[in-house]
């Protein structure tokens, strides 16, 4: 329950949190942000990490005088989120669904039905699912790894993994450059970030709604 509510708190007041980080570690903030991200993309049994939520908040950050330079976040975050995918494409390829056994504090973070969203996903946009992932929490961080079991190939994966990475990457975080320093954004950063989570989780709800009514249609 601690780690939970560390992990909320963390996410609503990442503003905060990463200013802190910047001057406890300066340069290595960078390093930092790789991390986060690196392993939010491509570490199957972690998709509870920050992703959107940070990218907004460190490019707020980098728009602050004598903080973290834009483009060279941008340009390591790139890697990170390319990287990431492509690791979580091979867990998958090589793995399977062994890896979702994976517990945490005796409980299995990886769900069944978590999977099979995933894959509903993928009959539904094809292979510009790993574009689309890259703005959903979740779906984000297993759209990889399925595409791994299913064997998509390679070339193709790699070419929407490049672009999907481009997508959430420059614009999230060049959003919180340019829109973070607005007073009612900056001064209500926590409502700000559960609007994005909204966002971002408005996809899986409006398809499991279409789903819940094609069955009740079909009833």
């Amino acid at each position: 329950m601690d780690l939970i509510y560390s992990l909320v708190d963390f996410v609503l007041h990442i503003d905060d949190h990463l200013l802190e980080i910047v001057n406890n570690y300066q340069t290595w903030t960078y390093l930092i942000l790789f991390l986060i991200i690196f392993v939010e993309t491509g570490v199957v049994v972690m998709p509870f990490l920050p992703g959107d939520s940070l990218l907004f908040a460190a490019g707020m950050l980098a728009a602050q005088p004598n903080e973290l330079n834009v483009w060279i976040m941008i340009i390591l975050l790139l890697i990170a989120a390319i990287t990431g995918d492509s690791l979580n494409y091979s867990i998958g390829k090589h793995f399977g669904m062994r890896v979702t056994k994976f517990k945490l504090f005796g409980k299995q973070i990886i769900k069944e039905e978590q999977i099979e969203k995933t894959h509903a996903f993928y009959e539904k946009y094809g292979s510009k699912t790993i574009v689309i992932a890259r703005f959903v929490p979740i779906v984000r961080t297993l759209a990889p790894f399925v595409g791994g079991i299913g064997r998509m190939h390679y070339g193709t994966f790699l070419t929407y993994n490049v672009i999907g990475a481009f997508l959430w990457v420059v614009g999230i975080t060049l959003a919180g450059y340019f829109l973070g320093n607005i007073p009612i954004i900056r001064d209500n950063f926590s409502q700000v970030v559960l609007l994005i989570i909204l966002i971002s989780i408005l996809p899986i709800a409006f398809e499991v709604v279409k789903e819940k009514l094609k069955k009740r249609d079909g009833a």
